[in-house]
């Protein structure tokens, strides 16, 4: 019984945690700070991409490194703009970044094509083959009730 009230209180003290948190949350987005702030993230960024020969902008491996620094910037201007991030705006500044860096870099369409002929004939055959084997094996067992 005495456990219940410190449990209670644990409770309430775990639950105004909580809602202090939703309240720092809540504070509007000062969307003009964080406009007004992404930019460097984009011009540091920019710096790095001069780095990397432009023959492999579409090749992540040179550059992750560069695209995860302009992440966290990003990020981490909208949070101090009391912004989620992503939110639209930051969302529209890294599509900028994207078309300024990646527009050259379309995916390959992979073109299909059936195996040769031996090969998908012998692909099908097997499952089929197999089935019949183990139909034929569980009659055979099945008329026979001796061995069971």
């Amino acid at each position: 019984r005495r456990q219940l009230p410190v449990l209670l209180l644990w409770v309430n003290g775990l639950m105004m945690l909580g809602f202090a948190g939703a309240r720092q949350q809540t504070e509007l987005c000062n969307e003009s700070l964080m406009l007004e702030k992404l930019p460097a993230c984009g011009k540091s960024f920019e710096e790095m991409m001069k780095k990397v020969d432009s023959k492999k902008w579409c090749n992540l491996t040179e550059f992750i490194m560069y695209y995860d620094n302009f992440t966290q910037c990003t990020e981490r201007e909208a949070n101090n703009a009391s912004c989620f991030w992503p939110n639209p705006l930051a969302e529209g500044f890294i599509t900028g970044i994207h078309k300024q860096f990646f527009s050259n870099c379309t995916s390959e369409k992979v073109h299909w094509e059936d195996p040769p002929d031996e090969i998908l004939i012998t692909l099908i055959l097997i499952p089929v083959m197999l089935t019949c084997a183990m139909i034929t094996l569980v009659v055979w067992c099945s008329k026979r009730s001796d061995i069971l």
